[in-house]
């Protein structure tokens, strides 16, 4: 039976960025070495360093006036680590999930945090509108993707102040303006590799601003050098989820880049969301015009609660793997990220079918 990866994160890969890892890990760049004994600092690891940054900068249309950096610790350690470079005196946050209310916790610590607007009186099922940024605060902070929840924002934000964004599960699944943002950083399980790595975008002119003493490693000066050759390399980098990224990001750009990502991402999510709509026995948890192309959230419609262990064990028969909902909104949640087929999304389709004619 062919297994169906909806899993959040850690999440499915292009296999052919698995494959060429796998061959890495035995010889690397033809060395004879394995990528897991390499040393950082051989030409051939410093020209993978390089070439992904490239990648990078190249999808996104990134501008030389940022810096590109990849760092260890997750996006949760990105929540002390931007306020500690980048707050001055207050901050306002947007909070909108779990990740976004964790942020606000860890900025405190800083300086004074304004939560401009929340969601949390509904579960976080929506992205609250009419609010207003202000103007006396030194950052804007939003998380673009909600993967609990299922909820995204899916435009680029005009802020009248620097904006920050915690894009760990939408990254590369759309175009971005990254000129709108100020930084912009997330953990890459989701769409550009495996844990172990994080990226950091970030706009130069905002560094070292902060009159507090910034320690070493949380300093992004640090890991940003105009020596292409040591960024990123203050210490030894996690290499083997670089790499991962460096081959994910390959597959990407061959399949025609993010305006093409986009497409096939908008594409598959419509066919699982339809399903949800038509399905009289499912509904969708998140406001749809809030619905996320990553994450797909839904339950029983009321009435049904009792059928929802039937499904998941029916659904696990049929090769359904990661589609249990996180803890906080129950159901389900199949994560479509940009390495999920189409065939998959048909699988579950047909899956949601199958269950419906048996209940009717």
């Amino acid at each position: 039976m062919k297994a169906y990866n909806f899993n959040a994160g850690p999440c499915v890969l292009p296999r052919q960025a698995v494959e060429s890892t796998i061959e890495a890990i035995q010889n690397f760049d033809n060395t004879g070495i394995g990528l897991l004994e390499i040393s950082h600092r051989t030409p051939g690891w410093e020209r993978i360093m390089a070439e992904t940054e490239q990648l990078w900068r190249e999808l996104l249309n990134i501008p030389e006036e940022y810096a590109v950096i990849f760092l260890g610790g997750g996006a949760s350690t990105q929540f002390f680590e931007v306020p500690a470079n980048l707050l001055k005196t207050k901050a306002a946050y947007l909070q909108t999930g779990v990740w976004a209310k964790k942020a606000v916790k860890e900025a405190k610590f800083y300086g004074e945090v304004e939560v401009v607007a929340s969601s949390e009186d509904k579960t976080y099922s929506y992205i609250p509108k009419g609010y207003t940024i202000p103007t006396d605060v030194d950052y804007f902070h939003i998380t673009t993707n909600n993967t609990i929840y299922g909820t995204e924002i899916h435009e680029d934000i005009d802020s009248p102040v620097t904006l920050v964004a915690d894009m760990s599960s939408d990254i590369m699944s759309r175009p971005v303006d990254v000129k709108k943002y100020g930084m912009i950083y997330g953990g890459a399980q989701k769409n550009v590799g495996p844990a172990g790595v994080t990226f950091v975008i970030v706009r130069k002119d905002l560094l070292g601003k902060v009159e507090r003493p910034i320690q070493t490693m949380v300093d992004y000066r640090t890991h940003y050098t105009e020596e292409v050759k040591n960024r990123s390399m203050f210490n030894t980098p996690p290499v083997l989820p670089i790499f991962v990224m460096h081959e994910t990001l390959k597959w990407v750009k061959e399949q025609g880049g993010l305006e093409a990502m986009y497409k096939i991402n908008k594409e598959k999510a419509e066919l699982l969301y339809n399903e949800i709509d038509r399905n009289p026995l499912f509904v969708g948890t998140a406001a749809k015009e809030d619905r996320s192309l990553m994450n797909v959230c839904f339950v029983m419609v009321p009435g049904h609660e009792a059928l929802q262990d039937e499904f998941m064990a029916f659904a696990k028969s049929k090769g359904m793997v990661g589609i249990k909902g996180h803890r906080s909104v129950g159901g389900f949640r199949a994560s479509i990220y940009n390495a999920c087929p189409k065939e998959a999304v048909e699988a579950l389709v047909a899956c949601m079918q199958e269950f419906e004619q048996l209940h009717k």
